[in-house]
This record gives C-alpha cells, sequence and structure tokens, in this order.
C-alpha cells in the first residue's frame, strides 16, 4: 500500500509542476504521509525531475527538513 502513495504522490507533482507554489504545496503533503525511506527515494526523484525545471530546484529543500 505505501508504494501506492509514492507513486500517487509523484503523479500529482509531475501534474503540478507548472506552479511552484502549488508544487511546494502538494511536496509539504508528501512529507507528512510518506514513511522515511520513501522520502529518500523521492528526494532522489526531485534530484532528476528538477534538473530539467531549474525553477523548482528550491523545493527540494521541504524534503530536507
Amino acid at each position: 500500500m505505501p508504494r501506492m502513495i509514492y507513486d500517487y504522490t509523484k503523479n500529482v507533482l509531475e501534474k503540478v509542476s507548472f506552479d511552484i507554489k502549488l508544487f511546494a504545496k502538494e511536496l509539504k503533503k508528501a512529507v507528512r504521509n510518506l514513511l522515511p525511506y520513501e522520502l529518500e527515494h523521492l528526494k532522489k526523484w526531485l534530484l532528476y525531475f528538477t534538473s530539467e525545471k531549474p525553477e523548482l530546484k528550491e523545493c527540494i529543500n521541504i524534503v530536507d527538513v
């Protein structure tokens, strides 16, 4: 079940990546809902995903909190 939440989170983040504020809001939700090891996977994914969208790089800090 948790894997489904992780995949859903990535899907939502991809869809809202056009808006930095919305992206940050969804990322904060993910930090509250995902397990610690899933957050590590999400951080790696974010590093890859934001390499093509530099305006979202500042949101990576949300996961580090």
